[in-house]
Order: C-alpha cells, then structure tokens, then sequence
C-alpha cells in the first residue's frame, strides 16, 4: 500500500430469500443467481438454496462499497419481488428455521453436511463479513489480537438476529450462538507469527477436525488466498449503508493496530476465556446493557464502549473521510437500539408481515 493511499477493503453480504407471505426460507438461490443482472455485483450460492451472497470489488473509499451493495441489493430484491420472495439482511429467518435446510447442490457442500450431520442441519446463518489488507500473515496476526478488546462491541452494534423459529430469543444475535456449534469457533486464540498461524490451521485440516481451510470459523481470521484479514462476527445488516459503515469502522482500527504493532506497543492480554465471553454476553445483550472489556474485566454501558473504540481511532477515520460517517451510524444505533432491537419492535408491532415489510424497505424494494 503507498503511503498515500487508503488501505482496500471489501465487503462480503449473504441474504436470506423468504417467502413474502410466510417468511419462511425459500430454495430459489439458483434461480435468482441466472437472472441477476450482468450490470451489478456477482451473486453467488451459499451453503443452503435460500441463500445468498455477493461481495463487492477491491474498495478504497465508503461511497465504492456502498454503491455496489445498494445496486446489488435494489436489482436481486426486484427479481425476487417477481418471485413472490424477499432478499432479507437478517442473521436468522424469522420463521421456518425448524425446517431442514436444502444443501446447495456442490460437492464440497455435500462434503461439509456430512462432516457436520445435524450441526448443519439448521444452520440458515447469514452474516457480512468485512476484508481488509494487510502487509503480510505475521502482520495479520498483529490484527487479531489487537481487535479483541472491541470484538465485543463489534458484535453488539450489529447483531440482528433476535427472532427464531417464530419466537424472541432474549438474545440480539442468535446467530452468533448457532455459530457456535461449528468445529472451530469463537474469537482466535494468540498466535506468535503468521506462520504459526498457518501450522495451527494445517493442524486442524490435517487432523480431519476441519474439511478445508476454508472452514476455518472463528470470527476473524486471515485469507488463505488473498493478503487480507477477514471480520465475520457481524450479522447480515438490515441497511447497506449500516454494512459499509462498520466496514470502514474495522478498517481503521486494522489500520491502527498495524501502527501500534509497528511502535512496538505491546499487545492487549485478556484472561482465559474472557474475550468469548464477553463475546457471549454482548450476542445475548446487543447495545442494550453492558459491555465487558476483555483486558480490564469491567463492564460498562454499550455506547461508552462505542465512543471509546470510535475515539481511539478517530485520526484514522479522519485521514480516510470517514469520520463523520461513523459518526453518524454510531447515532443512528443509539437512536434506533440498532438492528436487533428494530426487528423486534416491529414483529411486536405488526407480526410477520410487518417484518417481511421492514426486510423489503431495508433492501431498497420499497
């Protein structure tokens, strides 16, 4: 990356397709991917046939990435709405979840059902995963830890999958618990070098625990094909905007734990087990209470945690223009309660309907 340049970043978004009437999950992924338009982002299948992804072009500014999901999402959600369907950026189907889901029929899909059997049998799991460039694997390892402390926050301000098989969880991302029956899950352990990263991952495919590399799951990792490090812990966003925001967000915290890598500031100690369990209180309790630090052990109101992780890289998001625009989402969450709390004031308001509405006005459908 030149010196004057603004470090690429890349936003991958997986949807749910739902029946418009019932909101339960609907298999027409194949479908939607012949008839996407040529003119807009990829869309590809995932693992179940009611779902799917695209992921925009290599980025280096916010309007890029939001440009290529607001057309992406505008053009499937009227291929969908022509289906009977609704394109949902939820983590969860609202309904139907209790209802196997379709293996999308590639072999290595196959492979992982088999692997997984029941585990997989349910696991309508959508999220937005964000990548951003990185110098070298040893480098990303320097990222990872150092993005533990707000992992918490991470999830809190963007779990949106409150609802299950019809009901309220009592949790803002259920999505996060299901996750967690995969092999390999949670935030990552430390590692020393990126190449103890490697023989770590090497270890897991080797021992049969994981199918291939890419099943690696925690919920931040580095590429095995690209220089990058990929943030999973995020749900499917209801807004676009809302994804890009958090994007840029994680950008510039890499870019400031790259800077206090290269400083030599030594890296953050947590106690064993606190950073997925703080992971695991802010999944049950989204912005609406506390946050844990990891390192410090101390709770403390969800947006004082915000304000802290935003302050601390402010002239990171200044140099790149992306300040106020964090700014702005970090109000709009505290105005809102975010994205959980907005799926569920509108099925108490309205039932399903009211959030196959709430899905399709998200999506720019209208």
């Amino acid at each position: 990356m030149a010196a004057d340049e603004f470090r690429s970043f890349g936003v991958e978004e997986e949807y749910l397709l739902l029946d418009a009437g019932q909101g339960t999950p609907t298999d027409l992924a194949a479908e939607l991917v012949r008839s996407a338009p040529r003119s807009v982002a990829p869309a590809e299948r995932e693992f179940f046939s009611s779902q799917l992804e695209t992921a925009t072009p290599v980025c280096r500014t916010a309007e890029e990435a939001l440009d290529t999901l607001t057309e992406f999402r505008s053009a499937l959600s009227r291929e969908a709405a022509d289906r009977g369907i609704v394109l949902a950026g939820s983590g969860l189907p609202p309904v139907g979840g209790d209802e196997a889901g379709t293996v999308t029929p590639k072999s290595r899909y196959r492979e992982l059902g088999a692997q997984l059997r029941n585990a997989a049998t349910y696991q309508y799991v959508t999220g937005t995963h964000v990548h951003v460039e990185i110098p070298s694997p040893d480098a990303g390892v320097e990222v990872l830890s150092r993005l533990a402390p707000w992992a918490p926050a991470l999830l809190a301000m963007t779990a949106n999958s409150p609802l299950w098989c019809g009901e309220p969880t009592g949790f803002a991302s259920w999505r996060h618990v299901m996750n967690m029956s995969w092999p390999v899950a949670g935030f990552p352990p430390e590692f020393a070098s990126g190449d103890d990263y490697a023989h770590a991952v090497e270890q897991l495919v080797g021992s049969g625990v994981l199918l291939d590399s890419g099943v690696v799951t925690w919920l931040a990792r580095l590429s095995q094909n690209f220089p990058t490090m990929e943030l999973r812990i995020a749900d499917a966003q209801l807004d676009a905007e809302d994804a890009v925001c958090f994007a840029v967000l994680v950008r510039a915290l890499v870019d400031r734990a790259l800077r206090d890598a290269e400083a030599g500031k030594p890296r953050p100690q947590a106690a064993a087990g606190l950073v997925n369990g703080a992971i695991w209180m802010a999944a049950r309790d989204g912005l609406e209470a506390d946050l844990i630090d990891p390192i410090t052990a101390r709770a403390e109101p969800a947006f004082d945690t915000l304000e802290r992780m935003v302050g601390s890289v402010e002239s990171e998001l200044r140099r790149t223009d992306d300040l106020d625009r964090v700014i702005r989402y970090c109000d709009r969450l505290r105005r809102t309660g975010g994205p959980a709390r907005r799926q569920l004031e509108r099925f108490e308001a309205d039932g399903l309907a009211g959030l196959i509405s709430l899905y399709r006005e998200s999506s720019g459908a209208g």
